[in-house]
């Protein structure tokens, strides 16, 4: 009789973690699910700035529309960075809308695409307005110069100047 048990100056603990397992795991869940998706928005809004980037850097030096077509397959391979799941990016590789305009001394290339929310963050994105028919608009847009504006004169000024 001089031996106690272990478990008898626990008496009416034994479901306590039980409990606060069931109460604190979804709350870690919805936590993480809420730092996720933007991480995952931030993460391809981040690779679609820099292939616009780099393909307006490239299109400053296209001088032919075969060498503008040329910036758009360099801007789309550039895409493929973005995994292809609908949390990122939905719809594929062809689903990326590319525009390239050249505008005289201006070039501008604008990337848009769609990614599907998870379930909280549609109802936040939709409050924002940043969604669509087609889900979470993500868009971005470089304009470059092609010539800087301390630079006189033109090609053939150049030119000439080395004659």
């Amino acid at each position: 009789m001089g031996r106690r048990r272990w478990w008898v100056g626990h008496v009416g603990e034994e479901g306590q973690a039980t409990v606060e397992a069931a109460v604190l795991i979804p709350t870690v869940m919805v936590v993480l699910a809420l730092l996720l998706q933007p991480a995952m928005l931030l993460y391809t809004r981040a690779v679609m700035s820099g292939a616009a980037a780099e393909g307006a850097r490239l299109a400053t030096t296209a001088t032919y529309d075969e060498e503008v077509s040329l910036v758009d397959s360099y801007v789309r391979r550039r895409l493929r960075a973005v995994p292809d799941v609908a949390c990122f990016h939905e719809g594929g590789a062809d689903a990326w809308n590319v525009s390239v305009e050249q505008d005289g001394n201006r070039v501008r290339v604008c990337v848009v695409g769609h990614a599907r929310p998870l379930p909280l963050m549609g109802v936040t994105a939709g409050l924002v307005g940043q969604m669509d028919g087609e889900g979470v608009l993500l868009s971005a847009k470089v304009e470059r110069s092609t010539r800087a504006e301390w630079v006189g004169g033109d090609y053939g000024d150049w030119i000439a100047a080395w004659g």
